[in-house]
C-alpha cells in the first residue's frame, strides 16, 4: 500500500543534513542522546536510533518542515548522510561544507572548498580533547583531508598544512574518527596517480600518518602466495572505496571491506585467488596491523565486491552470545562472521561454479555461498523469467522481446556465471545477474536489537556482456565489452523497466540469530503500469535506518519516495514524495526544541521530516 502522500513539494534555500542518533552502545565521541554523529549512527554501523517519537502508531502524520539547497553553479548530486551533534546538523554540498541549525535549517557558517569540491557522500565529526584540542568536521575533498573548527567552519591551522593533509590518492567518501584516529580509503580507477589504493589512518590531532595496510598482499605477507608470479606487482584494485567504515570498540578492530582487482573482468594475467581483494579485513586500528579476513569472492571477473563495511551486533544462539558481524556483496550475498575470527557463524558452502572458456583466464572452482541465508537477489536467469505482458504491459514485453533478440543468445549459468568469449563481429551475450551495480549495494545492511532483524536493500538489474581480445596488448589480454544498452532493460516513457519479471527492487529482513528470512518485500512502485501491477520494486543503491519506534526508513528506489516500514512485519505505513531520488541513506535526530525529525538527501536538496 502506498500511505499517505505529501501534498507540498519541498523548496527551500539552505543546504544539509537531517538527522539521527546514538544507536546502541557508548560512542567513541561522546555524543548525547538524540544525536547522529556518525555516518551510520555509531561505530558499529547498526543504522540505529533509540529514538521513539516517531512511532507506527504515529508515523503517518509525519511531513516536511524545512529543506536545504546543495547545489551551487553545479549540481550536486548528493549522495550525503548528514550527521547532527548538539543541535547542529553538517552535511556537504555542491562546492561547500555546511553548518544547520538541526532544528530550522538556518545556516550557521559556510566552509568553500577551494579548487574541488567535497565528497558528496558526508563529513565526520571528532569531538577534540588532545591538547585542547577543539571539536572538528573532517571531510575529503579529492586527495585532500580537511579539518575545520566545528563551531566557526574555519580550517584548523593545527591540522597538517593549516587545515589540509595530502592522503596521495583520491577518497570520495567519509572518513571514519574513532577516538583520535582517522581511517580513509582509496579510489583507484584504472589510471588514476598515486597507484595502488592502500586504507590508511592518520591523527585526527595533526594529520600524521599512522599507518597503512597493503590490500593487496605484499612479498612475506599473509596473502602474498594467491597472487601467481609477479601478478601481485603494481596491481591497481583491492582498494577500500566504501562510504564508511566500522569498528569493533572493544577489540579496537576496523573492518576494511576492499573491491576486485583491476582489471576486473579479465584475470589472465592474475592467477589465483586474489588477496584480499573482494575481502573484509579485520586490522588493529591503531597499528593497522591484519589480524583475519574472510573473501567473499575468490578471483572475482564481475566486480562483485563488498560494497559496505559490515554491521556489527551479538547473535543470540543456543543459549551463547556470539559477537558478529554481517556484510554484504553485490553479488547478492549477505555473510554473518564471527568478529573475532572471521568465522562464519551460520556456515559456508564452498560451491562448484562455471568455468571459462577466455584463453588465458582461470575462474576459480568454487565460491563461497552462505549455508542458511538465502540470495538476497536475484542471482540466475532463464528464458521463462523474461517478462510478460501479464506481468506488466504489452509495450513492454515486446520491446524486452526485441532486446533479446537484437543482442543475440543470452547466456546465464547461475551464480558466478563467466563472461561470454566472442569477437566484435558475433552476436550473444552474458547476462549477468546481479548485475554490474549489484544486488545490494553501498547503503550496508541495518541492525535492529528489538526485532533482532538485519535489513538490507538489493537491486535486480543485469548486464548483458562478453570479453574480447585486445588485438594490440602485448602479452594477450581480454576486455569487457557491454551491449547496448548493456542494462537488461528497456526505456518505457521517461522510466527504465528492467526486463525480466519483477520484483526489481526488493528489502529482506534477516533474522539475525538464526540467519533466516523474516520476511522480504518489493520495493518501490513502477509509475504507468495499472495499480494491481505496480508494486514491482524499483532499483536503488542506499538502504534503510532503523529506530525504537518500530520503525524502518528508507528512500533509496528511482520512483522519488521516502518511506517508513513496519520493522516487525514489512509493512508500509507511510510515504512522501521527493523532488527527486532519494540516492542517500536517510537519519533521524533530536533538535534542540527535544521533537523528533528524519531527513534524507534527495540529490540536490536535503528535505527534513517532523511530527506536527
Amino acid at each position: 500500500m502506498e500511505a499517505v502522500k505529501q501534498e507540498a513539494k519541498i523548496a527551500a534555500t539552505v543546504v544539509v543534513a537531517g538527522a539521527l542518533l546514538l544507536a546502541c552502545g557508548p560512542m567513541s565521541n561522546e555524543a548525547g542522546v538524540g544525536d547522529w554523529p556518525m555516518y551510520r549512527g555509531d561505530a558499529a554501523g547498526t543504522g540505529y536510533s533509540p529514538l521513539a517519537g516517531i512511532t507506527t502508531g504515529n508515523v503517518a502524520d509525519l511531513a516536511p518542515v524545512w529543506s536545504y539547497s546543495l547545489a551551487s553553479l553545479r549540481p550536486a548530486r548528493s549522495q550525503a548522510t548528514p550527521i547532527v551533534v548538539g543541535g547542529v546538523l553538517y552535511l556537504p554540498a555542491a562546492d561547500a561544507v555546511v553548518a544547520l541549525d538541526a532544528a530550522t535549517g538556518a545556516e550557521i557558517w559556510r566552509y568553500t572548498v577551494a579548487d574541488g569540491a567535497p565528497s558528496r557522500r558526508g563529513v565526520s565529526y571528532w569531538p577534540g580533547g588532545a591538547e585542547e584540542a577543539s571539536p572538528r568536521v573532517v571531510f575529503c575533498a579529492g586527495a585532500r583531508l580537511i579539518a575545520l573548527d566545528a563551531a566557526t567552519g574555519e580550517a584548523v591551522a593545527e591540522f597538517g598544512n593549516r587545515g589540509i593533509v595530502d592522503i596521495g590518492v583520491p577518497y570520495n567518501s567519509v572518513p571514519l574518527v574513532w577516538e583520535d584516529i582517522v581511517v580513509v580509503g582509496a579510489n583507484t580507477p584504472q589510471g588514476t596517480a598515486g597507484g595502488i589504493g592502500n586504507p590508511r589512518a592518520f591523527s585526527a590531532v595533526t594529520g600524521e600518518r599512522l599507518w597503512e595496510f597493503n590490500s593487496v598482499a605484499q612479498p612475506g605477507e599473509v596473502g602474498h602466495e594467491t597472487w601467481e608470479g609477479e601478478s601481485w606487482r603494481d596491481r591497481l584494485g583491492g582498494n577500500a572505496w566504501p562510504f564508511y567504515f566500522t569498528v569493533d570498540e572493544e577489540r579496537a578492530l576496523v573492518f576494511l571491506p576492499l573491491a576486485s582487482p583491476i582489471p576486473f573482468a579479465y584475470g589472465g594475467d592474475r592467477h589465483g585467488a586474489n588477496l584480499f581483494a573482494n575481502s573484509v579485513v579485520a586490522v588493529d586500528i591503531h597499528t593497522g596491523e591484519y589480524r583475519w579476513h574472510f573473501q567473499t569472492i575468490h578471483h572475482d571477473i564481475w566486480d562483485h565486491d563488498p560494497p559496505a563495511p559490515p554491521v556489527l551486533f551479538e547473535v543470540e544462539r543456543g543459549g551463547e552470545i556470539i559477537d558478529a558481524l554481517a556484510v554484504t556483496t553485490k553479488s547478492g550475498y549477505l555473510f554473518v562472521l564471527n568478529r573475532e575470527n572471521g568465522e562464519p557463524v551460520f556456515g559456508v558452502e564452498e560451491r562448484p561454479m562455471p568455468v571459462s572458456v577466455v584463453p588465458g583466464e582461470r575462474t576459480h572452482p568454487t565460491q563461497p555461498i552462505p549455508g542458511v541465508t538465502p540470495a538476497l537477489g536475484r542471482v540466475g536467469y532463464e528464458p521463462d523469467d523474461l517478462v510478460g505482458a501479464e506481468d506488466t504491459t504489452a509495450e513492454h514485453a515486446d520491446a524486452c522481446s526485441e532486446l533479446v533478440e537484437g543482442t543475440g543468445p543470452l547466456h546465464n549459468a547461475g551464480p558466478y556465471t563467466p563472461w561470454l568469449h566472442r569477437s566484435a563481429d558475433e552476436r550473444g551475450a552474458t547476462l549477468l545477474f546481479p548485475g554490474l551495480a549489484g544486488g545490494p549495494n553501498w547503503g550496508g545492511v541495518a541492525f535492529d536489537p528489538a526485532t533482532r532483524r538485519l535489513l538490507a536493500f538489493s537491486q535486480d538489474v543485469g548486464t548483458m556482456g562478453w570479453v574480447e581480445e585486445d588485438t594490440e596488448a602485448d602479452p594477450p589480454m581480454y576486455v569487457l565489452r557491454v551491449a547496448r544498452p548493456f542494462s537488461f532493460a528497456v526505456r518505457i516513457g521517461d522510466a527504465s523497466w528492467p526486463c525480466q519479471k519483477p520484483p526489481w527492487g526488493t528489502l529482506t529482513a534477516v533474522d539475525a540469530d538464526t540467519g533466516e528470512v523474516a520476511w522480504r518485500r518489493p520495493l518501490g512502485v513502477t509509475e504507468g503500469l495499472p495499480a494491481e501491477k505496480r508494486e514491482t520494486g524499483r532499483p536503488g543503491r542506499a538502504s534503510a535506518i532503523v529506530t525504537a519506534g518500530g520503525l524502518a526508513f528508507i528512500a533509496a528506489t528511482d520512483d522519488r519516495r521516502f518511506r517508513a516500514l513496519d520493522v516487525e512485519t514489512g509493512d508500509e505505513l507511510w510515504s512522501a514524495e521527493l523532488p527527486l531520488q532519494g540516492n542517500a541513506n536517510p537519519m533521524t535526530y533530536l533538535a534542540a526544541d527535544g521533537r523528533q525529525y528524519v531527513a534524507v538527501t534527495a540529490t540536490e536538496e536535503l528535505v527534513v521530516f517532523r511530527l506536527p
